[in-house]
Protein backbone atom coordinates (compact mmCIF):
# COMPACT_ATOMS: atom_id res chain seq x y z
CA UNK A 1 0.00 0.00 0.00
CA UNK A 2 1.43 3.08 -1.09
CA UNK A 3 1.03 7.04 0.09
CA UNK A 4 -1.54 7.85 -2.61
CA UNK A 5 -3.78 4.32 -1.53
CA UNK A 6 -3.80 5.25 1.88
CA UNK A 7 -4.49 8.95 1.00
CA UNK A 8 -7.46 7.70 -1.01
CA UNK A 9 -9.02 6.18 2.12
CA UNK A 10 -9.12 9.70 4.06
CA UNK A 11 -11.76 11.37 5.30
CA UNK A 12 -9.76 14.93 5.87
CA UNK A 13 -11.91 16.29 8.85
CA UNK A 14 -11.89 19.64 10.50
CA UNK A 15 -15.21 19.61 12.86
CA UNK A 16 -14.35 22.12 15.29
CA UNK A 17 -16.75 25.22 16.28
CA UNK A 18 -14.02 27.42 16.07
CA UNK A 19 -13.25 26.66 12.11
CA UNK A 20 -13.45 29.63 9.99
CA UNK A 21 -13.76 30.04 6.10
CA UNK A 22 -9.90 30.25 5.71
CA UNK A 23 -9.41 27.14 7.55
CA UNK A 24 -12.10 25.21 5.66
CA UNK A 25 -10.71 26.55 2.48
CA UNK A 26 -6.71 25.32 3.31
CA UNK A 27 -8.59 21.91 4.45
CA UNK A 28 -10.10 21.45 0.97
CA UNK A 29 -6.46 22.46 -0.57
CA UNK A 30 -4.96 20.04 1.10
CA UNK A 31 -7.36 17.40 0.21
CA UNK A 32 -7.10 18.13 -3.13
CA UNK A 33 -3.49 18.33 -3.45
CA UNK A 34 -3.00 14.63 -1.36
CA UNK A 35 -6.09 13.36 -3.11
CA UNK A 36 -8.20 12.56 -0.13
CA UNK A 37 -11.23 10.41 -0.39
CA UNK A 38 -13.02 13.44 1.08
CA UNK A 39 -12.94 16.46 3.10
CA UNK A 40 -15.14 16.11 6.28
CA UNK A 41 -16.85 19.51 7.54
CA UNK A 42 -19.89 20.91 9.51
CA UNK A 43 -22.86 21.23 7.56
CA UNK A 44 -22.83 25.13 7.10
CA UNK A 45 -19.34 24.93 4.99
CA UNK A 46 -20.64 22.13 2.68
CA UNK A 47 -21.09 25.11 -0.07
CA UNK A 48 -17.64 26.33 0.45
CA UNK A 49 -16.43 22.74 0.58
CA UNK A 50 -18.29 22.35 -2.45
CA UNK A 51 -16.59 24.96 -4.50
CA UNK A 52 -13.20 24.67 -3.56
CA UNK A 53 -13.41 21.01 -4.61
CA UNK A 54 -14.92 21.11 -8.03
CA UNK A 55 -13.19 19.14 -10.55
CA UNK A 56 -10.75 17.73 -8.08
CA UNK A 57 -12.21 14.60 -7.68
CA UNK A 58 -12.52 14.67 -3.87
CA UNK A 59 -16.02 13.95 -2.23
CA UNK A 60 -17.49 16.72 0.58
CA UNK A 61 -18.56 14.91 3.41
CA UNK A 62 -20.72 16.37 6.25
CA UNK A 63 -21.74 14.90 9.20
CA UNK A 64 -25.54 14.80 10.52
CA UNK A 65 -27.06 14.64 14.49
CA UNK A 66 -23.80 15.82 15.42
CA UNK A 67 -22.33 14.80 17.87
CA UNK A 68 -24.77 13.84 20.28
CA UNK A 69 -27.00 11.61 17.93
CA UNK A 70 -29.90 12.53 19.91
CA UNK A 71 -31.71 14.40 17.40
CA UNK A 72 -35.32 13.30 15.73
CA UNK A 73 -35.27 11.04 12.95
CA UNK A 74 -37.09 13.60 11.01
CA UNK A 75 -34.59 16.13 12.00
CA UNK A 76 -31.65 14.05 11.07
CA UNK A 77 -33.48 13.43 7.59
CA UNK A 78 -34.13 17.27 6.79
CA UNK A 79 -30.29 17.80 7.72
CA UNK A 80 -28.82 15.53 5.15
CA UNK A 81 -31.49 16.41 2.28
CA UNK A 82 -30.41 20.36 2.91
CA UNK A 83 -26.52 18.94 3.11
CA UNK A 84 -26.75 16.94 0.23
CA UNK A 85 -28.83 19.87 -2.08
CA UNK A 86 -26.01 21.89 -0.98
CA UNK A 87 -23.50 19.80 -2.43
CA UNK A 88 -22.69 16.95 0.23
CA UNK A 89 -21.79 13.76 -1.45
CA UNK A 90 -21.48 11.68 1.99
CA UNK A 91 -23.81 11.79 4.78
CA UNK A 92 -22.35 10.97 8.46
CA UNK A 93 -24.84 10.31 10.97
CA UNK A 94 -24.84 9.59 14.68
CA UNK A 95 -26.95 6.87 15.71
CA UNK A 96 -29.45 7.05 18.27
CA UNK A 97 -26.67 6.14 21.28
CA UNK A 98 -29.31 6.25 23.91
CA UNK A 99 -31.81 3.52 22.47
CA UNK A 100 -28.58 1.55 21.97
CA UNK A 101 -27.96 1.71 25.35
CA UNK A 102 -31.81 0.80 26.51
CA UNK A 103 -31.55 -2.23 23.65
CA UNK A 104 -34.39 -0.42 21.86
CA UNK A 105 -32.65 -1.59 18.83
CA UNK A 106 -35.90 -1.18 16.35
CA UNK A 107 -35.32 2.39 17.34
CA UNK A 108 -31.92 2.48 16.11
CA UNK A 109 -32.61 0.79 12.81
CA UNK A 110 -35.59 2.60 12.02
CA UNK A 111 -33.49 5.75 12.95
CA UNK A 112 -30.77 4.94 10.26
CA UNK A 113 -33.20 4.11 7.69
CA UNK A 114 -35.15 7.09 7.96
CA UNK A 115 -31.66 8.79 7.10
CA UNK A 116 -31.00 6.70 4.51
CA UNK A 117 -33.84 6.65 2.37
CA UNK A 118 -33.74 10.48 2.93
CA UNK A 119 -30.44 10.35 0.96
CA UNK A 120 -31.59 8.07 -1.78
CA UNK A 121 -34.47 10.30 -2.46
CA UNK A 122 -32.44 12.93 -2.49
CA UNK A 123 -29.58 11.58 -4.38
CA UNK A 124 -32.14 10.09 -6.88
CA UNK A 125 -33.48 13.89 -7.72
CA UNK A 126 -30.09 14.94 -8.51
CA UNK A 127 -28.44 11.96 -10.18
CA UNK A 128 -25.73 11.76 -7.12
CA UNK A 129 -24.90 8.27 -5.18
CA UNK A 130 -25.13 9.24 -2.08
CA UNK A 131 -22.75 7.47 0.16
CA UNK A 132 -24.18 6.91 3.79
CA UNK A 133 -21.95 6.16 7.21
CA UNK A 134 -23.27 5.46 10.15
CA UNK A 135 -21.70 6.69 13.59
CA UNK A 136 -21.92 4.73 16.80
CA UNK A 137 -19.85 6.33 19.07
CA UNK A 138 -18.49 2.74 20.41
CA UNK A 139 -16.88 4.46 23.71
CA UNK A 140 -20.00 4.33 24.91
CA UNK A 141 -21.10 0.58 23.95
CA UNK A 142 -19.91 -2.65 24.88
CA UNK A 143 -19.14 -5.22 22.41
CA UNK A 144 -22.74 -7.24 22.09
CA UNK A 145 -24.32 -3.33 21.30
CA UNK A 146 -21.25 -2.58 18.79
CA UNK A 147 -22.22 -5.97 16.64
CA UNK A 148 -25.92 -5.37 17.35
CA UNK A 149 -25.39 -1.59 16.56
CA UNK A 150 -23.74 -2.51 12.97
CA UNK A 151 -26.11 -4.99 11.81
CA UNK A 152 -28.91 -2.65 12.00
CA UNK A 153 -26.83 -0.09 9.68
CA UNK A 154 -26.23 -2.99 7.61
CA UNK A 155 -30.08 -3.55 7.81
CA UNK A 156 -30.92 -0.28 7.35
CA UNK A 157 -28.95 0.23 4.00
CA UNK A 158 -26.29 1.98 4.89
CA UNK A 159 -22.75 1.95 2.82
CA UNK A 160 -20.30 2.15 6.28
CA UNK A 161 -20.02 1.80 9.94
CA UNK A 162 -18.31 4.21 11.79
CA UNK A 163 -16.51 4.20 14.84
CA UNK A 164 -16.76 7.71 16.80
CA UNK A 165 -16.89 11.17 16.57
CA UNK A 166 -14.32 12.24 18.64
CA UNK A 167 -16.07 14.30 20.54
CA UNK A 168 -17.31 12.10 23.20
CA UNK A 169 -16.58 12.14 27.04
CA UNK A 170 -16.91 8.90 28.41
CA UNK A 171 -16.10 8.64 32.27
CA UNK A 172 -15.14 5.37 34.51
CA UNK A 173 -17.12 4.86 38.40
CA UNK A 174 -13.70 7.12 39.39
CA UNK A 175 -14.91 9.65 37.16
CA UNK A 176 -11.93 9.91 35.03
CA UNK A 177 -12.28 10.68 31.32
CA UNK A 178 -11.65 7.09 29.41
CA UNK A 179 -10.65 6.35 26.03
CA UNK A 180 -12.77 8.11 23.25
CA UNK A 181 -11.80 7.20 19.50
CA UNK A 182 -11.19 4.73 17.04
CA UNK A 183 -9.64 1.31 18.71
CA UNK A 184 -8.55 -1.81 16.79
CA UNK A 185 -10.96 -3.94 19.13
CA UNK A 186 -14.06 -1.75 17.65
CA UNK A 187 -12.93 -2.02 14.35
CA UNK A 188 -12.07 -5.99 14.30
CA UNK A 189 -16.22 -6.32 15.73
CA UNK A 190 -17.64 -4.32 13.31
CA UNK A 191 -15.90 -5.57 10.31
CA UNK A 192 -16.78 -8.76 11.87
CA UNK A 193 -20.60 -7.65 12.04
CA UNK A 194 -20.65 -6.48 8.49
CA UNK A 195 -18.37 -8.63 6.68
CA UNK A 196 -17.82 -7.82 3.30
CA UNK A 197 -21.57 -6.16 3.23
CA UNK A 198 -20.58 -2.64 4.44
CA UNK A 199 -17.75 -0.53 5.15
CA UNK A 200 -15.94 0.31 8.23
CA UNK A 201 -14.92 3.41 9.28
CA UNK A 202 -12.09 4.38 12.24
CA UNK A 203 -12.30 7.80 13.28
CA UNK A 204 -11.37 9.58 16.61
CA UNK A 205 -8.05 10.07 18.13
CA UNK A 206 -6.11 8.72 14.52
CA UNK A 207 -2.85 11.18 14.83
CA UNK A 208 -0.21 8.58 13.45
CA UNK A 209 0.46 6.76 10.11
CA UNK A 210 1.31 3.55 12.67
CA UNK A 211 -2.31 4.29 14.35
CA UNK A 212 -3.98 4.57 11.10
CA UNK A 213 -1.60 0.81 9.61
CA UNK A 214 -3.03 -0.80 12.84
CA UNK A 215 -6.94 0.00 11.78
CA UNK A 216 -6.58 -0.77 8.17
CA UNK A 217 -5.63 -4.24 9.24
CA UNK A 218 -8.11 -4.56 11.65
CA UNK A 219 -10.86 -4.04 8.79
CA UNK A 220 -11.37 -0.18 8.64
CA UNK A 221 -11.46 1.23 4.66
CA UNK A 222 -12.01 4.53 5.70
CA UNK A 223 -9.73 6.48 8.00
CA UNK A 224 -11.31 9.86 9.34
CA UNK A 225 -8.84 11.97 10.78
CA UNK A 226 -7.74 15.87 10.90
CA UNK A 227 -4.30 14.40 11.09
CA UNK A 228 -4.37 13.49 7.07
CA UNK A 229 -1.44 15.26 5.89
CA UNK A 230 1.26 14.08 8.53
CA UNK A 231 -0.23 10.12 8.00
CA UNK A 232 0.51 10.52 4.17
CA UNK A 233 3.65 12.30 4.62
CA UNK A 234 5.28 9.73 7.52
CA UNK A 235 3.01 6.66 5.52
CA UNK A 236 6.26 4.61 3.71
CA UNK A 237 8.21 5.05 6.90
CA UNK A 238 5.70 3.25 8.98
CA UNK A 239 5.14 0.62 6.14
CA UNK A 240 8.85 -0.27 6.51
CA UNK A 241 9.12 -0.61 10.37
CA UNK A 242 6.07 -2.58 10.06
CA UNK A 243 6.76 -4.94 7.49
CA UNK A 244 3.34 -4.61 6.29
CA UNK A 245 2.79 -3.82 2.09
Amino acid sequence: MNKQTIASLIDHTLLLPTAGIRDIVRLCAEAARYRFASVCVNPRYVPIARMELADSGVKVCTVVGFPLGESSSKAKAFEAECAILDGADEIDMVMDIGAALDSRYNNVETDILEVVQACRKTGEKIGKNILVKVILETCFLDDAAVTTASLCALRAGADFVKTSTGFASPKGVDGNLLPNGASVHHVKLMREAVKDKCGVKASGGIRSARAALSLIQAGANRIGTSSGVQIVENWDESIKVSGWD
